[in-house]
């Protein structure tokens, strides 16, 4: 089943605004598997509040959430085990490096397993594994965490998450911070544990370029409502980005300008770079003929 919002909006309290609508009316439902999700908007939008009730880290002011079967609302019940659901929905925060401790990777990643009772043998297998499925080899185990690059942190702590075996995984702007090397590195990454594993993935992130080349489904919040879910080249076709604080891919923008300042025909809908010149070499070349 995974994931529905059933008409959640939450509220919080605001010292400058008072009382604050963070997310309105959502009506959205994820599967639990083979989704690869972008989750989009302005700063402010509600992105963050929406990624936190996928996993009950916070609860509905109004409406509720069906989360594996579970009934979510805004009271607390007693009859749910909530850890389950964390489990079952792993989330990863923006800066997730922040939240290793362990001396070594292998106890950072083991952490989480043991946790649910899982044998210290198990767990290092577990640690092993998981290490292995974010491109790390078993050489990392036993070095400490804050001896690695941005990038292997990032790593290391989506393993530890892994490690839990979830079955949705929801990432905040995991690669903020990263050049756009770094970037696609980790982008192969998700999309190859996507379809190995068969885990539905849902990324917050601001890279439009990203989103136009990774993904087939966009979610676009706005203000705190979700006001498009669909893939990304019929948004990109249909909706006016820039009246939502969205921009379009560079791609879309440099052949459009293309198109605008030497009154060429080309067609402006290419996810890669290398798409894009072979278009541009495509029109280049019947022009010359």
């Amino acid at each position: 089943m995974g994931i529905r919002f059933n008409q959640v909006s939450y509220d919080y309290s605001s010292f400058a605004q008072g009382l604050y609508t963070a997310i309105k009316d959502i009506n959205l439902e994820i599967t639990e598997k083979h989704e690869f999700i972008a989750l989009v908007g302005h700063t402010g939008s509600g992105k963050s509040t929406l990624a936190k009730h996928m996993n009950a880290l916070i609860f509905p002011t109004e409406g509720n959430l069906e989360i594996f079967g579970e009934v979510i609302t805004a009271k607390r019940n007693k009859k749910i085990k909530y850890n389950n659901i964390r489990k079952k929905v792993g989330l990863v925060f923006q800066f997730p490096e922040y939240q290793l401790f362990e001396e070594t990777v292998e106890k950072d990643i083991m952490f989480g397993p043991m946790n649910f009772k899982i044998s210290q043998e198990e767990a290092k297998k577990i640690a092993k594994d998981s290490l292995n499925l974010v491109g790390l080899n078993d050489s990392y185990l036993q070095r400490n965490p804050y001896n690695l690059s941005g990038g292997e942190k990032k790593r290391v702590s989506i393993a530890g998450i892994l490690a839990m075996d979830p079955e949705i995984l929801v990432l905040d702007e995991p690669t903020s911070g990263l050049d756009p090397a770094g970037k696609r590195v980790l982008m192969n990454l998700f999309k190859d544990i996507n379809e190995k594993t068969g885990k539905t993935i849902v990324i917050i992130t601001h890279d439009m370029d990203l989103v136009y080349q990774y993904f087939n489904r966009v979610l676009v919040m706005n203000e705190g409502r979700l006001i498009y879910d669909g893939e990304p080249e019929q948004l990109f076709k249909e909706q006016d980005l820039f009246k939502n604080h969205l921009d379009y891919p560079n791609t879309i923008k440099v052949l459009k300008y293309l198109n605008e300042s030497l009154n060429l025909n080309l067609n402006i809908y290419q996810k890669t770079l290398e798409e894009a010149l072979s278009e541009i070499e495509r029109v280049v070349v019947k022009w010359k003929a």
